[in-house]
């Protein structure tokens, strides 16, 4: 049972006033599904329903008009695969298990770039000590956008945006090259262009298991994603 202390502790992950009534981040939304309105905010994370989505209980405000959504049936998680980081240490993902993970495919030239490096620096800075992580994965296949070496993208990301999430390997998500890790991410949720990455900063929603529970096209900002009114 929690005690109030804890309660106390992760209160705030939850509490988001907006003056158009009643906001929730993505936890307490995930544990509102699943499980009525959690009792205190340490049994919102500990049994959050980013572990057992119900269909139909997505939020329509971060869904994109005509956007077809598919699970596909796989075993595997996100926790199977190893990917090597921006200094081409090989990581195991079973380390962010039992995290809610944000993973975006990111470039450091495109116009999206300043808002969403900015966003998702500022989501992480709120929310990384209470079981939230981010995963970027630099690409180069959209316009030529992130077209620098590892060092060049991890100095532009870290000092022009402060960014302290994790930074990986450049990688393709897309066309016959496409990193394992992203075959297994679009695998479980198809967009309209199904197999496709539309463009810079797509986002996928990975639950605690390393199941993907939601797909947001390039233009769905993290404050979006954040906060469902």
């Amino acid at each position: 049972m929690a005690s109030a202390a804890a309660a106390a502790f992760f209160a705030p992950l939850y509490a988001n006033p907006s003056p158009h009534g009643a906001s929730q981040s993505f936890f307490h939304r995930a544990a509102y599904f699943s499980f009525g309105p959690p009792r205190s905010a340490f049994r919102a994370l500990k049994h959050s329903s980013l572990l057992h989505k119900e269909p139909g209980l997505v939020p329509k405000s971060v869904r994109a008009p005509g956007v077809a959504y598919a699970t596909a049936a796989t075993e595997k998680s996100i926790h199977d695969f190893t990917v090597k980081d921006i200094d081409g240490k090989d990581v195991s993902l079973n380390k962010f298990k039992g995290k809610v993970l944000l993973i975006v495919n990111v470039a450091s030239k495109c116009g999206l770039t300043t808002s969403n490096y900015t966003e998702l620096s500022h989501i992480y800075e709120k929310y990384k000590t209470q079981g939230f992580e981010i995963l970027a994965f630099p690409c180069n296949q959209f316009g030529g956008q992130e077209p620098g070496s590892n060092s060049d993208i991890k100095q532009f990301a870290c000092t022009r945006f402060k960014a302290d999430f994790p930074i990986f390997d450049k990688v393709d998500v897309n066309g016959p090259t496409t990193a394992p890790v992203y075959q297994f991410l679009k695998s479980s949720a198809g967009g309209f262009l199904g197999d496709l990455i539309k463009w810079n900063f797509e986002k996928f929603l990975v639950d605690k298991n390393g199941k993907v529970v939601e797909r947001y096209p390039p233009t769905t900002s993290p404050f979006q994603i954040e906060v469902c009114k």
